[in-house]
């Protein structure tokens, strides 16, 4: 199953990369580059996508669309995919 969640980027005074997720609470990333922020913010959403999916009743949000979202100066909006596979058991 495919996810799409959007990240909030900006690169912070050090020079370093930070993103946040305004759907997924409490869920971000951080990287050298723009490239590993990225990649981190893959993992931190598809880690945070499975702690809900395996829940008893998981209530994934709804992802807001990243036109809508207000943007302060030098922040970037990306759509983060997470591609998140199902499965039922090993088969042996």
């Amino acid at each position: 199953m495919k996810f799409y969640y959007p990240a909030i980027i900006r690169q912070n005074s050090d020079g370093k990369y930070h993103a946040v997720f305004p759907d997924l609470e409490t869920c971000e990333a951080f990287g050298d580059s723009l490239e590993d922020v990225l990649d981190h913010a893959i993992d931190s959403a598809f880690y945070w996508i499975q702690a809900e999916l395996e829940e008893d009743e998981p209530q994934l949000p709804p992802a807001t669309d990243p036109a809508d979202i207000a943007l302060a100066e030098g922040e970037i909006a990306r759509n983060i995919l997470v591609n998140y596979k199902f499965y039922d058991g090993w088969d042996e």
